[in-house]
């Protein structure tokens, strides 16, 4: 393949990541072999996609401390989240109309609180510190009598920083009150465990953890204390009635595939991509007017997210494009060019905000990549700046 035909190097592991092809080989025999729909109970095709679904739950499920049972399968965090707190506002409004969240949160958490902010509840937004974590007496500040959900994420998409789950989990038991954090960046990257972080209810996908997209599951907490939930899709009464919908065995073997390989490569991969990390960091503070967004340590062992002052932010992803796949920000928001609300909120100033990248560093990322990444930020960032220079 001549240079003019090599792709860019992807380095946007938090928008999404290739199927790894050990998930790959797990699915694809239930795309044509085991095609049974899991609901038919019937017949022998129906059972082979019962066992399947059911060994995924148990793998799922094991993963985060819970029980098979309190795994509810979805087609992705997104609807995890809508359910989860469309479920929880609607299963216990006359307990309270009250929500706290963060204002870094996803889109898919902050969208559905405004939807449910139209409907008569009342949504705290809380700040942030500079390095992007919750301040938990703060938290513990906002929280009232009639406040019946608390949603953290547990990894910021952008980021990678890192919420103290446990604490905020305890903190949420002793009041009683529902506790929900979007996992989607951290499951397979990082311990969860819904018993010792006191989480209630919790929202995963597979694509960010090198399984297919279009799968997502929500943990429901079935006892001490039990959760429920208000069903948002109706027909059918499938997974305990609260989402109706033909489960689909390939994406369902994929998701337990992937983050059965996550949990048992996570040491060893983590300490690979906190080096790799490392070097990129090294290498591009050699450069003046760079910030680091976000904790330093407590973060993905994935994620850098800098800043770079002096520079147009899409002079400089159009700089980088040629060698390198990057993002901005999210990139279920990057259509929009507007700064970072993740960045706005963290204090960033509207110029830095616009001039961010985020390195996702994946799986199959090399030390060579790094290098060679890192070599042409520094250039495009210079020649940006000389251009500025000239153009002053």
């Amino acid at each position: 393949m001549s240079p003019l035909q090599q792709r860019p190097i992807y380095l946007d592991a938090h928008a999404t990541t290739p199927v790894d092809e050990r998930v790959l080989a797990a699915m694809l025999p239930y795309f044509t072999e085991y095609f049974g729909n899991p609901a038919s109970i019937n017949h022998h095709y129906g059972w082979e996609g019962e066992a399947a679904v059911t060994q995924a739950r148990e793998t799922l499920a094991a993963a985060i401390n819970a029980s098979p049972e309190e795994i509810i399968f979805t087609s992705g965090a997104t609807e995890a989240n809508n359910l989860a707190l469309k479920g929880v506002a609607e299963a216990y409004f006359s307990q309270g109309r009250h929500l706290v969240t963060l204002a870094t949160e996803h889109n898919a958490i902050l969208d559905p609180m405004d939807y449910l902010e139209s409907l008569g509840f009342e949504v705290t937004r809380l700040p942030v510190m500079s390095d992007g974590l919750v301040d938990i007496e703060e938290l513990a500040a906002a929280l009232r009598e009639d406040t019946i959900l608390v949603s953290v994420m547990a990894a910021n998409n952008e980021i990678g920083v890192l919420q103290p789950l446990a604490e905020i989990g305890q903190l949420c038991r002793d009041r009683g009150i529902r506790f929900h954090t979007d996992a989607a960046q951290a499951i397979g990257k990082i311990p969860l465990d819904v018993q010792a972080q006191c989480i209630d209810v919790m929202s995963l996908t597979a694509h960010k953890v090198y399984g297919p997209k279009g799968i997502g599951a929500l943990y429901v907490r079935r006892r001490n204390p039990r959760v429920r939930l208000a069903a948002q899709l109706h027909g059918g009464g499938h997974e305990r009635g609260m989402r109706s919908g033909t489960l689909y065995p390939p994406q369902i073997v994929g998701f337990a595939k992937a983050v059965e390989l996550g949990l048992a490569e996570m040491e060893e991969e983590s300490a690979r991509l906190r080096e790799l990390r490392s070097q990129l960091w090294k290498r591009l503070s050699v450069l003046e007017g760079i910030y680091l967004n976000g904790h330093p340590t407590q973060r993905l062992p994935g994620n850098l997210n800098v800043s770079f002052e002096g520079v147009d932010g899409q002079a400089l992803l159009l700089g980088l494009q040629p060698v390198m796949a990057v993002s901005s920000g999210s990139a279920c928001t990057s259509v929009k060019i507007e700064p970072s609300h993740v960045l706005a909120a963290l204090g960033r100033e509207e110029s830095l905000a616009y001039a961010s990248v985020r390195f996702g560093i994946g799986r199959f990322n090399t030390l060579e990549e790094i290098e060679r990444v890192a070599e042409h930020v520094i250039s495009t960032v210079e020649a940006l700046r000389k251009v500025g220079a000239i153009a002053r």
